[in-house]
């Protein structure tokens, strides 16, 4: 008999795909079976995401695996950017479509959290560097708001996985990026949760990359392709899923994982707290190899796309392929600070552009026709400058220096932002995976199938990273 098929679901926050592997020959086929377009809708002054849009695109992506599979699916796994979640009433619907990471509201309880504990502190505890955009502030906001904080949550990916029939848990990569995780026990952290007056009892419990944690039902399920099929969690932080879907060795290496954000830093086994780190932006997540994801968390393509999304309004598309083109043939009107507050916003992103560079000491860009790629190149130019700089400062806190770098993500297409990494670095970047997480996800997948409810081991995971990636057929 055919071996049976695997599906992951890859939830970005500007695309989100459904992607079947099948063994053909003998050989690993995945191919991306539905892609569903994402992102943020503003309703009033707050910021969501569109999940009742997503759940549609997803149940018509599953039943589309279902029908490309006769041989049957043996299980799903799902991995998510790395914020958000969802409100749960008593009977299980959720209260109300989940916040954005982006939404404001989270200005002012970072504020009131940093009385109650300094930055450092939490960081010295958690290892997860304090940023507006982590769960912990979003929580804090709900009460704030007046939110029941008894009310039940569930990260989106693991209530993708509560939706189509798991219990409500909360994977541990996933779980260290709420900022509530101990360092020491990597288990929610009680005395921290009542420090700021959250619910411990709300807290989903914390379960670990390739747990199976139940079987897909409700109608998918009476699909012939859907008997029996298993519910997995990966590493559901799509990063974690990302870095466990490279197959080669990360000793002395530096991984970019570049889309919406860019993650860059390197595998560490135990956890950096040191003044500099923190100082310098560094944050360690938990890894689906259960090691640590040492890494810093740069602005990237998000502020081109913000770019694109006003230009194609305005009645100015292009293609991102041919802007690459036309911007390697143009000069760079200045470096900006990728991280700086205003391009972390969405909307008027090229007046956000000219405001910065303004600030900065450069002229700025006239947002006419034919300008778009100096635009571009600028963005390009700075996001290199600044994986130059984020890789010294790497080689400064953990005191080694670092060999070669290992792209993957949405850049890795991008052979202009690769040529002026490696120049403003000095050194060779390794072109991986576009779709590593997805990889990643799989492989992860097959790792636990492999382990039969035993424990899934870093070897395995890479085993099948390394298969999935030399041999699969797209």
């Amino acid at each position: 008999m055919q071996e049976r098929a695997r599906v992951a679901i890859d939830l970005g926050a500007e695309s989100c795909r459904v992607s079947l592997l099948r063994w053909i020959g003998g050989k690993p086929s995945v191919r991306v079976i539905h892609r569903i377009p994402n992102g943020p809708v503003h309703e009033g002054d707050s910021l969501h995401w569109p999940l009742d849009s997503i759940l549609a695109g997803l149940e018509e992506g599953l039943a589309k695996a279902a029908s490309a599979a006769p041989e049957g699916i043996a299980s799903v796994a799902v991995d998510c950017w790395g914020a958000d979640y969802v409100r749960l009433a008593p009977d299980g619907r959720r209260l109300y479509a989940p916040f954005c990471y982006r939404d404001e509201r989270t200005v002012a309880s970072k504020e009131a959290a940093d009385l109650l504990i300094t930055p450092f502190d939490l960081f010295q505890r958690t290892g997860v560097l304090p940023m507006r955009l982590n769960d912990i502030y979003q929580l804090c906001a709900d009460s704030a708001a007046g939110v029941d904080p008894a009310a039940p949550w569930v990260s989106i990916p693991e209530y993708i996985l509560y939706w189509l029939g798991a219990p409500r848990v909360a994977e541990y990569t996933r779980a260290t990026h709420t900022g509530l995780v101990n360092l020491q026990t990597r288990d929610w952290d009680r005395e921290l949760f009542g420090l700021l007056g959250l619910d411990i009892a709300a807290a989903p419990p914390v379960v670990h990359a390739g747990d199976v944690v139940g079987r897909l039902q409700g109608r998918l399920a009476s699909l012939d392709g859907f008997k029996e099929t298993e519910l997995i969690v990966p590493g559901c932080h799509d990063t974690a899923s990302a870095i466990a879907g490279i197959p080669t060795s990360l000793e002395n290496t530096l991984y970019i994982s570049s889309g919406t954000w860019s993650l860059v830093g390197t595998c560490t086994a135990v956890a950096c707290t040191t003044r500099e780190a923190f100082d310098a932006g560094y944050t360690n997540l938990g890894a689906a190899t259960g090691d640590l994801l040492f890494h810093s968390v740069i602005n990237s393509m998000w502020v081109l796309k913000q770019c694109m999304d006003g230009w194609a309004a305005a009645g100015r598309p292009w293609k991102i392929e041919e802007l690459v083109q036309k911007a390697g043939r143009c000069d760079c009107a200045g470096v900006l600070d990728m991280d700086a507050a205003p391009l972390m916003l969405d909307t008027e992103m090229p007046q956000r552009i000219n405001g910065e560079l303004k600030r900065l000491g450069f002229g700025e860009i006239s947002d006419v026709p034919g300008n778009e790629a100096i635009f571009a190149r600028t963005i390009f130019e700075s996001l290199a400058r600044r994986y130059a700089s984020a890789t010294a400062n790497l080689e400064k806190v953990l005191g080694h220096k670092i060999e070669r770098i290992h792209m993957i993500g949405g850049a890795t297409r991008n052979k202009l932002l690769v040529e002026l990494t490696e120049r403003h670095t000095g050194l060779k970047v390794e072109v991986g995976e576009t779709e590593s997480s997805t990889i990643g996800n799989l492989a992860i997948q097959l790792a636990a199938s492999e382990a039969a409810g035993g424990q899934v081991t870093p070897a395995a995971i890479r085993k099948w990273a390394e298969r999935l990636c030399r041999n699969r057929s797209c």
